[in-house]
């Protein structure tokens, strides 16, 4: 297993910078974060990508429903950044959130998370009660047939976390794969379950047309953003002639970054 995985300080550190770099510049595309802003992150982890946000003064709110990362974000947060009285953390299902608890956003954001989220249908009507009336929402996440849309680098074995598209192979067949290599009982449920509510781009874009939503801005990444923190490698975006092409741009389309807000058509 690579040690991003295993050192969770190591991994706030490169969500921070990546958010940093990428991220926030991104999102200003289309409205500006300032002190001013309220900013939610639905499964903010160890809150690495809250650290950006927070050194620019905004308010900040981070749910995520493991009780040990948000542990971790506290205790992370309070170590890097100096002025953390803006910063509201909760270990809880999202869905037993209210908008009387937390309020409403700005910016709502959702980085490598909409692809762990069961029935996303659901969640993005859930999505809009956290929302100001001209508040955006940014989505970054990995297409579920990219060579690594499994999650597969979790993986203990050498050859399996470094080997791509398997994580595509039926149901049966993956799980017995795993098995096979020697990986816990853990890491192959937690695979199973990204297998089950991996999303492709076209869903990801027809779930966000039917619920009400619309696109202020979207990127296909050759390269992923936050491969630049991992392994020193500039990002790039996809070819244009892939991205006109559906059946292939999630096979090499390493990342999708989305912003979206509500449709006041």
């Amino acid at each position: 297993m690579q040690e991003r995985h295993t050192n969770r300080k190591q991994y706030f550190l490169e969500q921070a910078d990546t958010t940093a770099k990428f991220v926030i510049p991104y999102i200003e595309q289309v409205i500006p974060v300032t002190q001013e802003s309220r900013v939610l992150e639905i499964g903010c982890g160890e809150g690495g990508n809250l650290v950006p946000f927070i050194e620019r003064k905004c308010e900040v709110v981070g749910v995520d429903i493991n009780k040990g990362q948000v542990e971790n974000a506290r205790v992370y947060i309070a170590e890097h950044c100096s002025d953390n009285t803006k910063v509201t953390l909760m270990a809880e299902n999202i869905y037993n959130v209210t908008p009387e608890q937390i309020g409403t956003f700005d910016v709502i954001m959702l980085r490598d998370v909409i692809e762990h989220i069961p029935d996303q249908a659901t969640f993005m009507k859930h999505l809009k009660k956290f929302l100001k009336p001209d508040g955006k929402v940014f989505f970054g996440f990995p297409p579920w047939c990219m060579p690594f849309g499994g999650h597969q680098q979790v993986c203990q074995h050498k050859l399996l976390n470094k080997l791509p598209y398997y994580h595509l192979l039926p149901k049966s067949i993956y799980k017995g794969m795993l098995k096979t290599f020697g990986e816990s009982n853990g890491t192959i449920k937690e695979l199973i379950e990204i297998k089950e509510t991996g999303i492709s781009i076209n869903r990801f874009q027809r779930i966000v047309r039917q619920n009400g939503y619309k696109t202020d801005l979207q990127t296909y990444y050759l390269i992923n953003p936050n491969y630049q923190t991992k392994f020193g490698l500039k990002p790039r975006k996809q070819f244009r002639i892939i991205q006109a092409i559906p059946v292939l741009r999630d096979f090499f389309t390493t990342c999708l970054y989305s912003i979206i807000s509500v449709d006041k058509k």
